[in-house]
């Protein structure tokens, strides 16, 4: 069921702005197999789940430490995958499902009746069940497609980067200069390993920069396992500046052998001569430079705020933090003095996830709202990212220092524009 929320907005005739949508989830659905009591079995129940939501990742060849393709290769896995999906550990999708929007696009988690289904059969002692209920092979896109179609410019990292067999991960920037010689508006963007390095990526940040010793620059996309690429909204794109330089942040993984990657970002362009209505911004707001984490605590609440003089729509949300990072919230703290949650996700330093805003559920903030990004960090050893619990931490471009910011996707609306988004939300909400 969605519920509209609902925020007094004098300025504008309507009367009222839609902030958010919230979706709520009922606890089980009758008709599943749990509900009924029906035997639970990985032919009939497990293989589908499987297929959807991990088998991307959990196949040769693949990231993941062990295949789930066969029930051959899931079955010694079934208590540690119990544990992994009950507590929503995986998929790694850690958006709070209690609070905030629920609409996402690419949303790979697993819904409640899932999880349910999966506990029913581990503690049934895991069944194979019939062999003619096992759906058929799951067929993978070729590691060398783009999913944005061929782009326009490919810029790849400066040179191979060699993986070896063993060793410890591996974090770090790298830095290619993107070759364009005009400004040019982009519509779409991908970044993706190369056909031998799929394995090793764990996950590649896109940046630009204006140049080489330029900060860190805006945020430009993002590879992990079982993304696709990113299609801006219709009518927004993305300006990249003539002489742009990419800054690729590599997480690499040894598998075992010595693996050669060289991973790329793809760019299509809008045709020259033609700008998008709006210009799509993902920064870096509300960085908190002022981070005290003492040592051994598990709960340090940090504050931090970015105003909106326009009005924005809100399109995707993903948080930053380090290797003692453990959850973040963000509230739009509106004119009248009210406020709203719009999401919060647990961290995990493995993974830096997009969460992307299905368009009917886009937050649309009015002018004068602050972003309040709320972060916590654990500096205990409970924490399995800390790499020393017995010293304190603060903010620092070091995987061992810690940081407090969230890169937010967005597009800002004048106030005509906003009128209309405001009446479309709304009639949306009197059709349901």
């Amino acid at each position: 069921m969605i519920s509209i929320i609902r925020f007094p907005f004098g300025s504008l005739s309507i009367g009222w702005i839609v902030a958010v949508a919230i979706l709520s989830f009922s606890t089980a659905n009758p008709n599943s197999a749990v509900a009924q009591d029906t035997p639970v079995t990985f032919t009939k129940d497990i293989a589908p789940i499987f297929q959807d939501s991990c088998q991307t990742c959990h196949r040769e060849g693949a990231i993941a430490p062990m295949s789930l393709m066969t029930y051959e290769e899931s079955r010694p896995w079934a208590r540690s995958i119990k544990d992994k999906v009950s507590t929503r550990t995986m998929p790694p999708w850690y958006i709070d499902k209690n609070v905030g929007v629920q609409g996402f696009r690419y949303d790979r988690s697993l819904t409640d009746d899932q999880i349910e289904t999966i506990v029913a059969w581990v503690d049934a002692g895991a069944p194979r069940g019939n062999p003619s209920d096992m759906p058929q092979p799951r067929e993978f896109a070729e590691r060398d497609m783009w999913h944005i179609g061929e782009p326009d410019l490919i810029v790849p990292i400066p040179e191979p980067f060699v993986v070896p067999a063993d060793g410890a991960n591996w974090w770090g920037d790298l830095f290619s200069e993107s070759g364009l010689t005009e400004d040019r508006w982009i519509k779409a963007v991908e970044t993706k390993p190369s056909a031998e390095g799929f394995p090793v990526v764990h996950h590649a940040v896109t940046r630009l920069q204006e140049s080489l010793d330029a900060d860190e620059g805006d945020f430009l996309n993002e590879y992990a396992q079982g993304k696709n690429g990113d299609a801006f909204p219709e009518g927004t794109g993305r300006l990249v500046k003539a002489g742009s330089v990419i800054r690729f942040n590599m997480h690499y993984a040894s598998i075992g052998k010595e693996t050669t990657d060289r991973t790329s970002v793809g760019l299509t362009f809008y045709p020259k001569g033609e700008e998008p209505k709006h210009e799509l911004f993902s920064r870096a707001l509300a960085q908190n430079y002022d981070l005290d984490i003492p040592p051994g605590e598990d709960e340090v609440r940090h504050d931090s705020y970015h105003p909106f003089p326009n009005n924005v729509r809100l399109t995707g949300f993903q948080p930053h933090l380090h290797n003692r990072g453990k959850r973040q919230c963000i509230e739009a703290i509106l004119p009248d003095g009210n406020t709203q949650t719009i999401s919060c996700a647990t961290w995990d330093f493995g993974w830096h996830i997009v969460y992307n805003y299905e368009e009917d559920v886009q937050p649309l903030l009015p002018k004068g709202t602050f972003l309040h990004t709320i972060t916590w960090h654990d500096n205990s050893a409970s924490n399995r990212w800390n790499p020393d619990p017995r010293n304190w931490a603060g903010f620092g471009q070091r995987s061992s220092d810690d940081m407090a910011f969230t890169w937010t996707s967005y597009y800002e609306l004048d106030d005509d524009e906003f009128a209309a988004a405001i009446e479309e939300r709304q009639a949306i909400t009197d059709n349901d």
